[in-house]
């Protein structure tokens, strides 16, 4: 008997490739109502936190419920590569043929953005996962490649996401003017304990089970482990259930957790 029977899953919920379960946190609500604000002035968004808040799942969410006929969506997470590189990758996801100079693709990126934002009345919007990593070269294109009409128009929005090393990066004095132009700027915390154990039992709901499989001092343990981070609920919660059904266990109880804990715990 696999797990899924074992405690009555149609699917593991809490593998990295199964549905986009949504869970609306106080931070959920918090990025929708700035994205959406976003979405209405235009212009360049940061969206930052800790490695496994799921920064990414949230933006992926709102991006997939945005209407076709008003936004075009650019998702790239390539952030260290040459300027060159960049543009060509670049124009590439937006649905041009890159071109060999940086110069030639820096003109049609810009022209398609006038295409869509003027003549179709659709909002491009460019999302820099990972940016994080983006070189300080590539800021300052950012800044250049989005500016119309003598910096007097917002024709796209501009979301960069990743670690807060982020904002140190946009707090240097080379990229001040580019910082300058942010109109949203949030940082996504961990989970609280009560959005936790919603989070997990969620997750649980969705995947169609609807009986209790964690004991309540085993999803406590879960909860002080995984510190509050989703990804780590994650992989402490999938440990659990396959060590659970080589036990046989109706039940995941708090020594189930602690032995998963310790064997997804890096080595130090």
């Amino acid at each position: 008997m696999n797990y899924h029977s074992k405690y009555g899953l149609e699917y593991n919920p809490f593998l990295k490739n199964s549905k986009d379960i949504i869970i609306e946190t106080n931070d959920y609500k918090q990025i929708k109502y700035r994205l959406d604000s976003l979405l209405s002035s235009r212009g360049f968004g940061i969206l930052t936190g800790e490695p496994g808040r799921g920064k990414t799942t949230v933006v992926r969410h709102w991006s997939r419920s945005l209407s076709l006929s008003n936004y075009k969506v650019v998702y790239t997470a390539l952030s260290t590569l040459t300027l060159n590189e960049f543009y060509k990758h670049l124009a590439s996801e937006f649905g041009l043929e890159p071109m060999f100079r940086k110069s030639d693709n820096y003109k049609n990126i810009q022209a398609e953005i006038d295409r869509l934002a003027v003549g179709k009345k659709i909002t491009p919007i460019f999302i820099f996962d990972e940016a994080n990593s983006i070189n300080t070269a590539i800021l300052n294109e950012l800044k250049l490649l989005f500016n119309f009409e003598m910096d007097s128009r917002d024709r796209a929005i501009v979301l960069l996401t990743g670690i807060p090393a982020l904002n140190h990066t946009l707090h240097s004095v080379a990229n001040e003017s580019l910082r300058q132009r942010i109109t949203m700027n949030y940082k996504m915390e961990s989970l609280s304990k009560e959005e936790g154990q919603i989070y997990i039992k969620s997750r649980l709901k969705a995947a169609g089970c609807h009986h209790a499989v964690f004991s309540e001092a085993a999803m406590e343990a879960i909860l002080n482990t995984a510190n509050g981070v989703p990804r780590m609920i994650n992989k402490i919660c999938n440990m659990c259930l396959n060590m659970g059904s080589v036990q046989n266990a109706e039940i995941i109880d708090i020594d189930i957790v602690i032995d998963a804990a310790n064997e997804v715990e890096i080595p130090r």
